[in-house]
Parts: C-alpha cells; structure tokens; sequence
C-alpha cells in the first residue's frame, strides 16, 4: 500500500478533483485512464505526453508495470519511476487502473464494492475511499507531541 503520507493523499485529492471537473477520461487513453490521471498530477505532464510516452511499449498500465524497469531509459518507465519515488507501489497502480485493491473496496459499503474500472464515477469513488484508508493510517501515526509545535497550514 502506498506510504501513508499527506504528499500521497494531496496527489489523489487533486486527481479527484481534476476528475470531478473535467470530462476528459477515457480509460483505453494511457494519459487519460485511472494511472494516467494520478500520473498527470505527480509528474506534470499532460495526457498526450504520458500517453506517447507509453506507446513506445505494448499494452496498458498493468502490462507496462509489469515490464517496468527502472533502468530502460523508456519514458514510462521515467513515469512510473516517479510515482513510486513520490510513495505509490507498483501495486498500488495496478490496483488502481482495476479498481480492485482488497483493503480499498472492503472499506465501502456493500453495495458499492462492485466498481467498474472503466467509468470516472467509480474511479472517483476508488479514489476517495483510497485518501480515507490512507488518513486512517496517517493518523495512527501522528502524535500530538510531534505536531504541536508546528505552524498550522492553511490549503
């Protein structure tokens, strides 16, 4: 699971965001999809830029992850080197281009359990049960000691 950090919840919480206000998503798109999104955020590359970056090997995000090495010098490969040195792991991507991560989906209801990957409304669902494990995690960890004497910042 991805390190619980504020800097991994504040790159989901803004993919939502851009989700929530854009009609661009189109899961088959490499920079448009539920990794291309999150990866637009980290990386500050627009979706075409992703997506050709992706082309330059075969298949989706979870075969591109699968081929993932760190040293090709592919530019996926410099994408996703990115995103696990900002927190994410391989498997978390994975999961999430699927929507199947089991710790995510047992936290929502019932009924709300079956997401298809490929419609934005159920990645932003995903995404936002995802920041709420990850908050609950964080919390666990943060004692009042260590953030009493630290300025208050304002998002």
């Amino acid at each position: 699971m991805a390190k619980a950090s504020v800097q991994v919840i504040g790159a989901i919480q803004k993919t939502i965001t851009r989700l929530e206000k854009s009609s661009t998503y189109q899961w088959g798109h490499m920079g448009s999809c539920n990794c291309g999104n999150l990866a637009q955020v980290i990386t500050s590359l627009d979706k075409a830029e992703i997506h050709k970056s992706a082309m330059r090997r075969h298949g989706d995000w979870n075969e591109q992850l699968i081929d993932y090495c760190p040293t090709s010098g592919l530019p996926i490969d410099h994408i996703i080197n990115e995103m696990l040195a900002f927190g994410f792991t391989r498997e978390d991507l994975s999961h999430l281009e699927r929507l199947s991560d089991p710790e995510v989906l047992k936290i929502l209801p019932k009924e709300k359990r079956y997401l298809k990957h490929n419609f934005k409304k159920d990645v932003i669902i995903y995404l936002k049960a995802w920041i709420n494990l990850l908050e609950d995690e964080l919390i666990k960890h943060i004692s009042i000691n260590e953030v009493k004497d630290k300025p208050l910042i304002m998002v």
